[in-house]
């Protein structure tokens, strides 16, 4: 076995609460993202650099996360990679598993769609720009994204492409044994055939179950230095890239460094720009990464899925920049209204 090839043996849950409740690094993370994009928000609207005022920004947020992110991003990987890999049958038996967003799958395409949806609506009641709205979501976006990248390493999910013989970028991800019944019969095998290991297994509390599971193994990885021996010696030829980290970076740091100095350099930049800057470097971004990442749906005309989503995201982008280039407007010039009552009706409103 190659010594510096790392096992990943990162425990995706913080704390288990009781056997069907747990805290987890996927549920921190998008709370951290959430957390981070008001702050950022809050900073922005301070500043007149975002239409929403400081005291209305928490319940914007909340609403954006659960009805953009959470819904949004359930029922796209709903739609785009759970029916389309399994068929309409899953889903049919099973219809509220759009609701379990605790269980995992979600997909950053549905997210985007969701929250251009919700920040629609909130646009259309309270009279503010649309475009203004979501050129700040665009910019603290890569926050979220971040985190729930990092998220899916620490899960041991989204691994990348097995590496060519002699990289040293490799790390052995034992999640794949899930997905592959020939590897973790032989990483099966070898563990039974381990004089005294079960048994030393057994004598330190550990239940070794009549039937062994991926599941088992992976967890075993994590808590006993001799199963992580086999798992990677066994899997050294099923190295693969770190691509999370890949796309952490690159949708997350890298996109969100961008934005964020276009917004504070030019604080009069016109509405549209962000958004248009966000599609085109987060599809741009998606796409090189998804040449390092294990594709996890079929293919469309060539490309990996989330390549084929984002060539429809980079013309999203150009529509933004047509619209910036077209209105010239800032987000200086949007205002955020309140209807107004009197005597029971509504006037034509004041601005907040």
């Amino acid at each position: 076995m190659n010594p510096t090839v790392y096992v990943h043996d990162l425990d995706p849950v913080i704390w288990q609460i009781t056997d069907s409740i747990a805290l987890r690094w996927y549920g921190l993370a998008y709370l951290m993202g959430f957390i981070g994009g008001y702050y950022l928000l809050s900073w922005l609207s301070r500043r007149k650099l975002y239409p929403v005022p400081q005291d209305r920004m928490a319940d914007f947020v909340t609403y954006v996360a659960i009805f953009g992110v959470l819904i949004g991003g359930r029922l796209g990987y709903v739609l785009f990679y759970q029916i389309p890999n399994h068929g309409w049958s899953q889903f049919l038996a099973d219809p509220l598993m759009v609701l379990r967003v605790w269980e995992g799958g979600m997909a950053s395409h549905g997210g985007m769609i969701g929250v251009g949806l919700y920040t629609f609506y909130y646009a259309w009641k309270h009279r503010v720009k649309w475009v203004a709205l979501l050129d700040g979501l665009a910019i603290v976006a890569p926050v979220g994204l971040f985190f729930g990248r990092m998220a899916n390493f620490i899960n041991g999910e989204l691994y990348g492409r097995v590496v060519p013989l002699g990289s040293s970028q490799g790390m052995i991800f034992p999640a794949e044994l899930s997905q592959n019944p020939d590897l973790f019969v032989r990483v099966a095998s070898r563990i039974y055939e381990t004089p005294g290991l079960l048994d030393k297994l057994s004598l330190s509390g550990i239940a070794v179950p009549e039937r062994m599971t991926a599941a088992w193994v992976t967890d075993r990885v994590r808590d006993t230095p001799a199963i992580r021996e086999i798992v990677g010696r066994m899997m050294q030829d099923h190295a693969r890239y770190p691509s999370q980290l890949y796309e952490a970076f690159a949708e997350g740091v890298f996109l969100f460094a961008v934005l964020w100095f276009v917004r504070v350099r030019f604080p009069r930049a016109w509405n549209g720009l962000f958004c248009g800057i966000f599609a085109v470097l987060y599809a741009a971004g998606r796409i090189i990464c998804e040449e390092y990442r294990e594709p996890d749906s079929p293919f469309s005309m060539g490309l990996t899925r989330g390549q084929f989503l984002s060539v429809f995201l980079v013309l999203v982008g150009a529509a933004f920049f047509v619209y910036a280039f077209k209105t010239r407007q800032t987000v200086q010039e949007c205002a955020f209204y309140e209807p107004e009552k009197k005597d029971g009706n509504e006037s034509s409103g004041k601005a907040v």
